[in-house]
């Protein structure tokens, strides 16, 4: 075995998400978001507004497993430094606050605005546990709330919710987007098996348009989470339709497929029939992109699975955000396959260069040049023997990150296992970009066509890094 040779590899800057501190919490990342304390799960209300990122999650503050659901709010400048703010929704008379979406209301369609001045309005879905444990049909439903400085302080509707339905389990998740050519709000929505669309001029009001999916794509778990988005390449509009999978995912549990294809303010029509997934590992999970960014597609994902959220072994906080990634769309034969890539913001955190090194340092960007398509294995070891292994296999044309023997992985049966995925692109060469923090990888292939993110509980960090 060769001592791995890193062609191009950077030290990532130390990035405070949640402390100073030389010596950071065990497991905690340090260039991923991570909430200070208790529990956080889904990406909520991304939105971008005067030069600001916000960044809400599902947030349990009291524990550190799943419990009655709040708004967390994180913001950054940069997309690299995240700063915790204060908690900005409760859970109230009409129920527990979970996932959604927020818009700003440029020309305060709602009403809600001041002083001339549109609106920051998030909508989210209002769950009751008490008519769910009454074994009630109707707990879950769309709410609003709305911020006049922008996002420091919030407003719940007095008139929510502003959507509901007899039957609404499993009725949630509200992805908003303003839909110019038709001037209206377009909602996405998850419901059971499949995505519903409604359409409003003011946010407040809601008229159902179509339904999407129940006889399409993976149906191994509900369907959660979904995001449209709209793509223009070389002059031709395309969208693609984000729905999150619990269980079902290609490598077990949770997971993000996606359909490319049209959209016309009422329906939602696939152009092909293959069930294809944004992300091939099993930690990344309920991303949603930022609105508001123009013609950029910015995503961020909850980097767990709930097969094993809620026992992963850290102790004050768990679960950690993805890397941003930035979505385009690219051509492969005669279809469109989205990728994921590290956006131009990243790059500012890049330090040192490191020439053929064995010894490595955390957090660790590696950067691989273009080379023919032929096996490869790369791994990364400490001193307790524990290594995580990650690469490509020519014979099954699949790239794969191995934590059979990476770390801590008791905690759930089915969590040291081999997780593949498949190589979409069809050139002779291919590439690699792997960042390495202190309890995730985050694989990226052929340009962000394929992609995997895993979570890893190495005993200590990992220092040597080989290649077979």
């Amino acid at each position: 075995m060769n001592r791995y040779s890193i062609i191009s590899a950077f030290v990532l800057l130390y990035v405070a998400v949640v402390s100073c501190n030389s010596a950071p919490e065990k497991y905690r990342p340090q260039i991923h978001f991570t909430p200070k304390s208790g529990w956080m799960n889904d990406p909520n209300g991304m939105v971008y507004h005067e030069g600001v990122y916000h960044l809400f999650f599902q947030h349990y503050p009291d524990s550190t497993v799943w419990g009655p659901m709040h708004w967390g709010h994180a913001t950054s400048t940069d997309l690299v430094h995240w700063e915790e703010q204060s908690i900005k929704l409760f859970p109230d008379s009409l129920g527990w606050i979970f996932s959604g979406s927020a818009v700003y209301d440029e020309q305060n369609s709602s009403g809600l605005g001041k002083d001339g001045k549109g609106p920051l309005v998030a909508i989210f879905t209002h769950h009751s546990s008490e008519n769910e444990k009454a074994q009630g049909k109707d707990f879950q439903y769309q709410s609003l709330a709305f911020s006049n400085d922008a996002g420091v302080t919030w407003i719940k509707y007095e008139g929510n919710p502003v959507l509901r339905k007899p039957e609404g389990t499993d009725f949630r998740d509200p992805k908003v987007m303003w839909y110019s050519s038709r001037s209206k709000w377009i909602m996405t929505l998850a419901v059971k098996d499949h995505i519903e669309f409604y359409s409003s001029p003011d946010l407040k009001n809601w008229t159902y348009e179509s339904s999407f999916g129940a006889e399409a794509g993976a149906h191994g778990g509900v369907w959660e989470c979904p995001d449209l988005i709209p793509f223009k390449k070389e002059g031709k509009e395309h969208w693609v339709l984000l729905v999150n999978i619990n269980p079902g995912a290609p490598n077990g549990g949770s997971g993000t497929q996606y359909f490319v294809g049209s959209f016309d303010g009422q329906h939602f029509t696939a152009s092909h029939t293959d069930t294809r997934w944004m992300d091939y590992g099993t930690d990344n999970y309920a991303g949603i992109t930022w609105s508001n960014t123009g013609d950029r597609k910015l995503l961020i994902g909850w980097m767990s699975n709930w097969m094993y959220a809620n026992l992963v072994p850290t102790k004050n906080w768990r679960s950690a955000t993805t890397l941003v990634r930035e979505l385009d769309l690219q051509q492969v034969g005669a279809e469109l396959y989205l990728k994921s890539n590290l956006p131009k913001e990243l790059g500012v955190i890049a330090e040192t260069s490191i020439e053929q090194a064995e010894r490595i340092s955390l957090p660790i960007k590696i950067e691989m040049g273009t080379v023919p398509v032929g096996q490869m294995e790369w791994s990364f070891s400490n001193k307790e023997g524990e290594v995580l292994k990650l690469g490509y296999d020519k014979a099954s044309n699949r790239y794969f990150i191995d934590r059979s023997n990476a770390g801590e992985a008791g905690f759930h049966t089915d969590f040291a296992k081999i997780q593949y995925a498949p190589r979409i692109a069809t050139a002779d060469s291919m590439n690699l970009t792997v960042v390495l923090d202190h309890s995730s990888v985050e694989l990226f292939a052929d340009d962000g066509l394929t992609v995997m993110t895993a979570i890893v509980f190495p005993t200590s960090d990992y220092s040597i890094a080989e290649r077979k």
